[in-house]
């Protein structure tokens, strides 16, 4: 089943995301094959990020390795991510 995932971090800058982003690059683990869709948005310090993932098992398998880097660059969640079942998914065409 297909999932939409919300983070919700305390505080996140853009200098934290982009060092996660970096480490999990690096790492060769991001973006992941089961990951349709990262987005971030939101206003600096207050960073939000979404995804869709395939399946929750692949999300949570996922995580496992990305607790241990939000925790050593400093990024606290203030709750548990919100899952919502995905009933609908459409893209657009890509060009050419």
């Amino acid at each position: 089943m297909t999932i939409l995932v919300r983070y919700s971090p305390a505080t996140l800058t853009t200098e934290q995301y982009d060092e996660v982003l970096r480490r999990l690059e690096e790492a060769g683990i991001f973006p992941d094959a089961a990951m349709d869709l990262h987005v971030s948005y939101g206003e600096e310090g207050n960073l939000r990020v979404s995804e869709i993932w395939d399946s929750a098992e692949q999300m949570q398998a996922f995580g496992e390795r990305l607790m241990p880097i939000l925790a050593d660059v400093g990024i606290e969640m203030a709750a548990e991510p919100e899952v919502i079942e995905i009933r609908n998914h459409v893209k657009r065409a890509s060009a050419g």
